[in-house]
């Protein structure tokens, strides 16, 4: 149970921080859960092609996060031509 309040916790960092980076402003807690938790999966990723040992503390867990959720809009933003 510990385990998904904290994913759930930098999901909703990592989420807000990355639509403050892209967009100028969050997209609302449930949102900014999904775009942290997917971007964690995506900064995992990306981190791991380019041979970056990302530590297991809670705050390189949120910078990998923010770093996939950043990318995460981006795309998007690219894909609906906002960018």
């Amino acid at each position: 149970m510990d385990g998904i309040l904290i994913w759930l916790i930098v999901g909703g960092i990592a989420g807000w921080l990355a639509g403050l980076i892209v967009k100028g402003g969050g997209q609302g807690i449930l949102l900014n859960i999904v775009v942290g938790i997917i971007g964690a999966v995506i900064g995992g990723w990306v981190f791991g092609q380019l041979g970056v040992t990302v530590g297991t503390t809670l705050v390189n867990s949120i910078l990998t996060a923010v770093v996939g959720a950043v990318i995460l809009l981006l795309l998007i933003g690219l894909i609906r031509g906002k960018r």
